[in-house]
């Protein structure tokens, strides 16, 4: 759990670091003085979806490389399965 939540927060702020690096760039210089102050926070907006996604497919990934049933059979459960 604190590799994932370790691994979320690294995405997040490289995503929000590589996305402001791009519009100071490529995207500010070319627009109005009264949109500039609306792209931090869509920068910040778009970074928190971009690290969703990526540990969307991080864990999926994992979850079929590693039997979690195994580890964490306290939080993985089979509704099924009777004692």
């Amino acid at each position: 759990m604190l590799g994932a939540t370790a691994f979320n927060i690294v995405i997040t702020v490289l995503s929000c670091v590589l996305l402001s690096i791009v519009c100071a760039k490529f995207i500010i210089p070319y627009t109005p003085e009264g949109l500039r102050g609306w792209f931090f926070p869509m920068i910040f907006i778009a970074s928190i979806a971009i690290s969703f996604i990526a540990y969307r497919f991080a864990t999926r990934f994992l979850m079929k490389k590693i039997d979690m049933e195994r580890y964490f059979e306290p939080i993985f459960f089979n509704k099924d399965k009777k004692d």
